[in-house]
């Protein structure tokens, strides 16, 4: 067991629900000492999600019990490992789990809840990996088994998880088809692996089948919601099903008659939170390891505009929230 004086560490809370520069506050507490089977850990790295901003505006599926310490993801420094704990733990770097509040230098969680992270994963993109490339596996891989050079549709295609859909799905031998709300964005999402680029608008199902050479799509991905979904739908095989997993647009699904009745439409929902609740340690550790080798390599990278330290909390949100990004948006302990 490695002891250590407890020092004072910073911390972002969240007071009450509301805009985010207003309901946060950087505040400053001893550090916690680990109980016998628990570790202590130091915050490297922790990105601030869409799913971090609807949190501080109290508009997510699940809510923190205030006052709370925000941040879903990030990755840790072990500094110190409880009397019952395994010493060698000591300096390995680990995944935040759901529910720790990543948003602070220094907290203790249980040893059986680390997710070790290899030497070989950068820090800032391993900082990344629990929610929006988990998402994106697990969308690609629960609801369809898809064969080698089929075509995956989806929009919202420069998001976090829209990158990792064309990135892990080219490593799997699938194409995308890209769906995009502005243009200027072709070449970029090429570069890292789309087949087929399309904007939002007129005709998109007819511009979608043009694109794909009329091929027979199975696979839906669906980040937006409204009319964009509905086009997406139209376009999408026979006993096709389309996964809905955020609403960009804040527009519902319309989902006509026909396309239940005619095409046999399966409409489903995804939330990666509910996964990991579900999933056994042996999925999660294959999820993990599979997204960990691709980030080493290089085939799982996610861009970042930005890193701020928390002390710079409200700077960092006020960027957060900025239109048009060219990456994510980074907290530093």
């Amino acid at each position: 067991m490695n002891q250590r004086t407890p020092q004072a560490s910073k911390a972002v809370w969240l007071s009450r629900f509301g805009p985010a520069q207003e309901v946060t506050e950087v505040k400053e507490a001893p550090a916690k000492q680990p109980a016998a089977h628990e570790v202590a850990v130091k915050l490297e790295f922790a990105p601030i999600n869409p799913a971090d901003l609807n949190v501080l505006a109290g508009k997510y599926g699940t809510l923190p019990t205030l006052p709370a310490v925000p941040g879903i993801e990030g990755v840790a420094l072990v500094t110190q490992t409880g009397s019952a704990g395994d010493a060698s733990l000591a300096g390995k770097r680990v995944l935040l789990p759901h529910g720790f509040g990543s948003w602070r230098q220094t907290g203790v969680l249980a040893a059986q809840d680390l997710i070790v992270v290899p030497e070989t994963v950068p820090l800032e993109q391993a900082a990344m990996l629990r929610i929006n490339p988990a998402t994106a596996w697990c969308m690609l891989n629960e609801f369809i088994e898809l064969k080698a050079g089929e075509w995956v549709l989806q929009n919202a295609a420069n998001s976090g998880v829209g990158r990792s859909v064309i990135q892990i799905a080219r490593a799997c031998g699938l194409r995308t088809l890209n769906v995009v709300r502005r243009g200027g964005l072709e070449a970029e999402l090429r570069s890292i692996g789309a087949d087929a680029v399309v904007e939002e608008g007129e005709q998109l199902s007819q511009r979608i089948a043009a694109a794909t050479g009329g091929a027979q799509i199975r696979l839906g991905l669906n980040a937006v919601g409204g009319e964009c979904a509905l086009g997406m739908a139209k376009a999408l095989a026979d006993g096709a099903t389309l996964v809905t997993y955020g609403a960009m647009s804040l527009q519902p699904l319309r989902i006509p008659n026909g396309l239940l009745i005619f095409k046999d439409l399966a409409f489903r929902g995804f939330w990666v939170s509910k996964w990991f609740e579900k999933a056994t340690p042996q999925k999660r550790d294959a999820l993990f390891a599979r997204l960990f080798a691709w980030a080493s390599a290089g085939v799982l990278h996610t861009p970042i505009e930005a890193v701020y330290p928390l002390e710079k909390i409200h700077l960092a949100l006020e960027h957060a929230n900025r239109p048009m990004r060219s990456g994510k948006v980074l907290l530093h302990g």
